[in-house]
Order: structure tokens, then C-alpha cells, then sequence
């Protein structure tokens, strides 16, 4: 006795997706409707800045900006501050001036690619000397 197979065509049973679509869509509607703000909030986990009592809001930081310049390329001693040409010593007493306003203040060094990196050195020593923390390093 011979077996008959049988064909199977794919013509089964097929799942409709859509009434399934539907159902989910409106789970997703109905839990936002729902949802209450203080619920989300009360869950985040987000920490907010202290403000500060003593900070003096009429307080301006200034940013000070030291240029360092290869000295054998251009005139003068190879420092500039806030855009103009200055010796070491008028270097000192130019950040002296500034750590006595605020000792906040941001200093920005921008060295060209060819300054010496004992004037930068020095710049940073006098600003370690007079107090001022924040320092930022460029090279432009």
C-alpha cells in the first residue's frame, strides 16, 4: 500500500494582526489619560543646583584673556592682555589687579602653535602666585 502525501499549500490558518493593533493603541491612550503629572515627577531622580546665599548677583566675572606669542617672530616680549602688547611685569600686575576684583575670574591662554612653552609656564606661575584658579589652555 502506497501512502498519499499530502500537499500543503500554505493555505492555513492565518493571524489578523489588526484587531491586535487596535487593543494595544488603545492600552497606550488609556495609560496616558490616566496618568497623573505628580506621578512622573515624583520618580525622577533629578537633583536640582543649591543656590548660593552669598553670591553677590551685581558681581560681574570677567574673562581675562592672555595671549602667548612666539616673541622672536613678533615685537614685544611675547605676551598679550585682553589684546594688548605687555611686558612680564605689567603681566603681573595686570593679574594682580584681577585676582583683587574676583579670584573667579576665568583666565583663557590662547599660544600659538610655535610659543615657547616657558612663557606659558610663567603666565601660570603668576597666576598660582595671585590666587586664580580657573584656567582654561587653548592653542590657536
Amino acid at each position: 500500500m502506497a501512502k498519499s502525501k499530502r500537499s500543503n499549500s500554505g493555505d492555513g490558518a492565518a493571524l489578523d494582526m489588526t484587531p491586535m493593533i487596535d487593543v494595544v493603541f488603545q492600552l497606550i491612550i488609556f495609560f496616558v489619560v490616566t496618568m497623573r503629572q505628580e506621578d512622573i515627577l515624583s520618580h525622577l531622580d533629578a537633583m536640582a543646583p543649591a543656590g548660593q546665599t552669598n553670591a553677590n548677583p551685581q558681581e560681574q566675572l570677567e574673562l581675562i584673556t592672555i595671549d602667548i606669542y612666539n616673541p622672536k617672530k613678533q615685537a614685544g616680549e611675547g605676551f598679550l592682555f585682553n589684546k594688548r602688547a605687555v611686558r612680564y611685569e605689567q603681566l603681573d600686575r595686570e593679574i594682580e589687579r584681577a585676582a583683587r576684583n574676583s579670584k573667579t575670574s576665568t583666565v583663557m591662554f590662547r599660544c600659538t602653535k610655535d610659543s615657547p612653552h616657558s612663557l606659558l609656564i610663567k603666565a601660570l606661575d603668576l597666576c598660582a602666585k595671585h590666587g586664580m584658579t580657573n584656567l582654561a589652555i587653548f592653542t590657536i
